[in-house]
């Protein structure tokens, strides 16, 4: 049977895809019978073989098949200890950090000439993670712990690189990216409001043993209405930040989906309860708006007064007002937030200590407070994993990549796709009071977007040079 013109291109080109398929009936085919152990250890192996070769024979794939199993991985994860019962720690959730990883290989590539470039900042950050390592393996006793600790912080960064570095391919980066997060807004966001609703029984499993394993009740109770969606991925916090990334990418996509994609998108961002997330998406827009030709800010202004037509009605049907409504009100509330109070508490036990930490527990060192989470705080996370020796380095190497993205900005003024990754990668970075954005799902995000960005930097400036050598002649 032949495939339409549409779906062929779809699934252009067909030996790429033939191992991922591949994956995907295997995946099938051992949840189904609930072949428990051998589908979690062959999960990961097959994503990162499928990486390597992807990698090497079509880098444009790669990068979409990354993003994918990011979104994917825990949803897979959750079908599998459904029917197979429930592991943790899971081996199946290494899979996207193996894939990510593979583009270790092009920085280790290009890191004579990174060590002179623009990419010495991505290598300032890199070994204040080789140092932290250092640090964790004479300090911290669990070596899982310095395992997990290496795979959040070092896949980020090394996949941020890697989509710098192929700077030459930015307009094929661009539509990749866009492409994946048009559709995984739309999917993911409808799963997310199936799961507000009516939260499937692999859902209500895995939360089940989260709350009586864990203790941790941050994502609400396994029932309709009361759950804080988190889709396919793990978390509500890490699912709201692709969200944010999406929707904010979406306004310089001219897609037939995207006012569809769009309107799920910020119904499934609200059904989040992620204040925080709320919050950077407005940083977001204020970054975005200025940075556009007045005639894109014009289609932007419309495109908000559109959604806000069709997402406010649904606020003020029960159960979505009195839930998302209450969450609205806490904004308001202050140090009479439950949740800030915490949050307050936790700093002003920790940060003495943390100021004290002048080279660092090391990389897998885990904070421990009752009133704050071990990731509620990048900054924290930084200064107790990698020290002020470590963490100056890592967040200078940072604020250069951001602060050029910002003094490049004139050179892609006519190009919304550019400024929308540049707010994508602002707005992100700001939750780093409140999240540890470098690492795992939301270091994905930041160093993935801060990438592009840099890439687009490098591709017009390029492009205004050879522009420029063409007129002399």
């Amino acid at each position: 049977m032949l495939l339409k013109p549409s779906a062929a291109k779809l699934f252009y080109p067909a030996p790429a895809w033939l191992p991922i398929f591949a994956l995907t009936f295997f995946s099938l085919f051992s949840i189904a019978l609930g072949l428990g152990t051998p589908f979690r250890l062959g999960f990961p192996l097959g994503c990162f073989l499928i990486g390597v070769f992807l990698f090497v024979r079509y880098p444009i794939l790669y990068i979409g098949f990354t993003w994918w199993i990011w979104f994917l991985t825990p949803l897979v994860r959750r079908l599998i200890d459904f029917n197979a019962g429930w592991v943790d720690p899971n081996p199946i959730l290494l899979a996207p950090f193996f894939v990510s990883l593979v583009s270790t290989i092009t920085f280790v590539r290009n890191f004579p000439k990174a060590m002179t470039g623009a990419g010495f900042p991505f290598v300032m950050c890199i070994l204040s993670i080789v140092y932290g390592i250092l640090v964790g393996l004479m300090q911290v006793p669990s070596k899982t712990a310095i395992v997990i600790g290496v795979l959040n912080w070092l896949a980020p960064v090394v996949f941020g690189y890697h989509l710098f570095a192929n700077w030459r391919r930015f307009p094929e980066l661009r539509q990749v990216t866009q492409r994946v997060f048009l559709w995984a807004t739309l999917i993911m966001g409808v799963y997310g409001i199936i799961q507000f609703l009516m939260p499937l029984p692999w859902d209500r499993f895995w939360l089940q043993n989260v709350i009586e394993t864990m203790k941790n009740y941050t994502l609400g109770r396994p029932e309709a209405f009361r759950i804080r969606i988190f889709s396919t991925m793990h978390s509500h916090q890490p699912f709201s930040c692709v969200l944010v990334a999406g929707v904010l990418l979406l306004f310089s996509i001219q897609r037939p989906l995207k006012l569809a994609s769009s309107g799920v998108g910020y119904l499934a961002l609200l059904l989040t309860l992620a204040r925080t997330a709320w919050l950077s998406w407005l940083i977001g827009i204020v970054v975005f708006l200025p940075s556009l030709k007045p005639k894109f800010q014009i289609r932007l202004i419309v495109t908000l007064m559109v959604l806000l037509i069709l997402v406010i009605p649904l606020m003020t049907i029960e159960p979505f007002s009195t839930i998302v409504g209450a969450r609205l009100q806490s904004l308001l509330a202050g140090t009479q937030d439950g949740s800030y109070i915490d949050r307050v508490s936790g700093y002003t036990n920790l940060l003495d200590e943390a100021l004290t930490e002048f080279q660092g527990q090391g990389v897998g060192f885990v904070i421990k407070d009752p009133n704050i989470g071990s990731y509620d705080s990048g900054i924290l996370v930084i200064l107790f994993n990698l020290g002020w020796l470590g963490g100056i380095p890592y967040l200078g190497g940072l604020l250069l990549l951001i602060g050029s993205i910002l003094q490049g900005s004139h050179q892609s003024k006519f190009e919304p796709s550019v400024s929308a990754c540049r707010a994508i990668a602002l707005a992100t970075f700001s939750q780093i009071g409140l999240n540890a954005v470098m690492l795992s799902n939301f270091g994905m995000v930041l160093w993935g977007f801060v990438g592009l960005s840099v890439a687009a930097r490098s591709y017009y400036a390029a492009e205004k040079v050879e522009v420029g050598e063409k007129s002399r002649v």
